[in-house]
């Protein structure tokens, strides 16, 4: 079948991108007489949910976060809960032992691999201490007092001390503390010259390195009262964000127009002056005997080609072949650019008659989370739903006595010996037992929850894509505005997605996290294979990614566009699908433009709403701009860059969630007004819904209405 274009760029009905869309006399916007779509689809995202609530409920039975939110003492009892509520904290008798076992990180991930007994305080030691030799005939009362709350629990105060110390009930020595991570670690700034022995050589530099890596207290002190200070400041620059991206959004109806002309005249200014200095560059090099490419040759010092002629002669080049391509587009496709900012323009009026809509991201948000922390929950669950297991450890196995003692053997913390003559032996934690139908199961569980995390999550982004779409489609396909607008359009929306198309929803949203899960699995192989030295391996690594990159980009923009349909006509996704496709198909031309000036705007809106926002949050925070009178002056900060950064974050995602709602509705409205072409002619049987500048650009024009009907407004 031959292909042949129409007017304004798309293709005839006898191309192969369908036929266009037919007239339907009974057609006023979104169908509101649907039927359930992708039942089956939808069916199987139920059961799937069930099984993701069951898995919930097994990790919950089985599984104890305690392992990970509480230190454990060395019998196995959590610190901070049950009889030990009020000594949170853990104080390992000897935390250098730990550091010259190398199982730091160990120790922090399960408390209990340092060998070394460990036992919980209600608080950290403040003051050095340490137990002198002449002291060892005494009792463990006389010479602990107070300190003996560092003891394991039981100890006899009338034991020797020397007894106590043989069987690792006391610590030998303190040292000044500060809780990390629910845990005693020394303080860096500290003098160890007190103690005496083997390990004060290295001591200083391990202290320092642990507290380097755990112990950020200070830091994190002084960020949380930044935050107490400086809260309700922040508050007021994300308000400002707010109104900022509603103003824009809201003002577009007025300046759309001229918006556009001067970002594009500005990136034409950019473009000429980079000719311009190329050639500067390019003539006063020529004209002083720069080195030529030639005599440079080939070298990894990049800034060696900046005095190479040739260099801004490439670049002079290259921009001014981006000019030229510019200026022919914008002089053959100005035609387009005028129907992208009418509607653009209609877009903003679409969303000053429903602004509930510019709100609908917080409901997102909402169940966004929702789904994350329930994912969480479900995976620290699952991660702690073993039994601890203990082992015998010796430090030196080869010391007399230790030849015969039971290493690496399974032992009860609770019913460990301190009998056998191997001095230093202790029980310690291993790992977290495997056996049992859950455990060996466990892998499987957290597919099945990675699975339900990407499932759930690009369904209720769907679900808000689908909802705004039907919104805005009802917006259009109202012939008199905004007296045949719905009262409550967006309410009407999502109850009628839920109702009819959470299977199809499910089914686009599917389709996608299997993607985006191949491109996890590919990144983690591709972690794992980065320091191979086979360059076809990597460049075949290279290719998978962007292949799927691609792939992923692709189903994204047509499950878009597949809810947009889906939201007007009811129909299921794959049929949806490809309606849609066909009709961004014929008129390709026209989605290019639109898409890049539309990118082009919100990207501009974003600049101007975040260093706007991050620009008032400089000057404010860091005091060159003075508060409002006594009761609103500028608080005094640690870092004043840390609330300057949350407004600008903040900013960022206040002003993504305004465009976002923005852009959904510049493509629905898109797709509505292709439908409307290819649907009607504009006499009184089939008029046009489009606006009226929309008509003025295109050349057409509604005829004349009835007698008995009202004219289109």
């Amino acid at each position: 079948m031959c292909v042949t274009w129409g007017d304004e760029g798309s293709f005839s009905p006898s191309g192969p991108s369908g036929k266009p869309a037919q007239y339907d006399p009974s057609f006023r916007g979104p169908i509101k007489n649907r039927g359930c779509t992708d039942i089956i689809c939808c069916l199987l995202f139920l059961v799937f949910i069930l099984g993701y609530i069951a898995v919930g409920l097994v990790a919950w039975v089985y599984g104890d976060p305690r392992q990970v939110l509480y230190p454990r003492n060395s019998t196995g009892a959590y610190c901070g809960v049950g009889e030990n509520k009020d000594k949170p904290y853990v104080l390992y008798f000897n935390i250098f032992s730990c550091i010259l076992a190398a199982n730091v990180p160990e120790a922090v991930q399960s408390g209990l691999r340092c060998p070394t007994p460990q036992v919980c305080v209600a608080s950290c030691p403040a003051t050095p201490w340490t137990v002198g030799t002449d002291e060892f005939s005494l009792t463990v009362g006389e010479v602990y007092g107070q300190n003996r709350s560092f003891c394991l629990p039981g100890v006899p105060s009338d034991m020797k001390v020397r007894d106590s110390l043989e069987q690792d009930l006391c610590p030998r020595f303190l040292l000044p503390s500060a809780p990390a991570l629910g845990r005693c670690f020394p303080s860096a700034n500290d003098s160890y010259s007190f103690i005496s022995g083997e390990v004060i050589g290295s001591m200083s530099q391990a202290v320092s390195g642990l507290v380097d890596s755990l112990n950020a207290r200070d830091i994190s002190v002084k960020i949380f009262e930044d935050f107490a200070r400086s809260w309700y400041w922040i508050l007021v620059a994300l308000g400002v964000a707010l109104v900022l991206s509603l103003l824009f959004i809201l003002l577009l109806r007025l300046v759309a127009g001229p918006v556009v002309l001067v970002l594009i005249v500005a990136l034409l200014a950019v473009l000429a002056y980079g000719i311009y200095h190329c050639w500067e560059q390019y003539r006063w090099l020529r004209d002083n005997g720069a080195p030529s490419l030639s005599e440079v040759g080939f070298t990894t010092n990049l800034s060696a080609y900046q005095s190479v002629k040739e260099t801004w002669l490439a670049a002079l080049i290259i921009l001014a072949v981006l000019e030229g391509i510019l200026l022919l587009l914008l002089i053959f496709l100005r035609q387009r650019i005028r129907i992208a900012i009418a509607l653009l323009t209609e877009a903003s009026r679409a969303v000053g008659h429903m602004m509930s809509t510019m709100f609908y991201p917080l409901v997102t948000f909402v169940l966004l989370v929702i789904c994350i922390a329930y994912w969480v929950t479900t995976a620290l669950y699952l991660a702690t739903s073993g039994q601890p297991q203990y082992v015998y450890w010796a430090p030196n196995t080869s010391a007399p006595g230790c030849e015969t003692a039971p290493v690496n053997q399974t032992c009860d913390p609770m019913e460990q010996s301190r009998n056998h003559s191997c001095r230093g032996l202790m029980c310690v934690f291993q790992d977290y037992s495997s056996t049992g139908q859950v455990q060996r199961t466990l892998f499987n569980l957290q597919i099945y929850g990675v699975l339900g995390l990407f499932w759930t999550v690009n369904w209720v982004l769907a679900l808000g894509q689908c909802v705004l779409a039907g919104s805005f489609a009802s917006f259009y396909w109202a012939f008199h505005k905004p007296q045949d607008i719905p009262t409550f359009p967006l309410t009407a929306a999502f109850i009628r997605t839920l109702r009819y198309h959470t299977g199809s929803l499910a089914f686009g949203a599917l389709i996608l996290s299997l993607v985006q899960i191949a491109r996890m699995v590919l990144e983690y192989i591709d972690h794992k294979l980065r320091g191979a030295e086979n360059a076809l391996a990597r460049c075949i690594m290279c290719c998978f990614k962007c292949c799927l990159w691609c792939l992923e980009k692709f189903i994204k923009f047509l499950n878009r566009n597949a809810y947009i349909m889906i939201a007007i006509y009811g129909k299921n996704f794959c049929v949806s699908a490809k309606n849609a496709f066909m009709l961004l198909m014929r008129n390709v031309l026209r989605v290019v433009v639109l898409d890049k000036i539309t990118d082009l705007l919100l990207f501009f809106g974003k600049l101007l709403v975040v260093g706007g926002v991050g620009v008032l949050s400089f000057f404010f925070f860091s005091g060159r701009i003075k508060g409002l009178g006594k009761d609103f002056e500028n608080p005094t900060l640690n870092y004043y860059w840390l609330p300057i950064m949350t407004s600008i974050v903040g900013a960022y995602v206040i002003a993504s969630g305004f465009f976002s709602v923005f852009g959904m509705c510049v493509d629905t409205l898109f797709l509505c007004f292709l439908e409307d072409l290819e649907r009607n002619d504009g006499s009184r049987e089939r008029p046009y819904y489009m606006s009226k500048s929309l008509l003025k650009i295109l050349g057409k024009k509604n005829q004349a209405p009835a007698a008995n009907k009202k004219g289109k407004k």
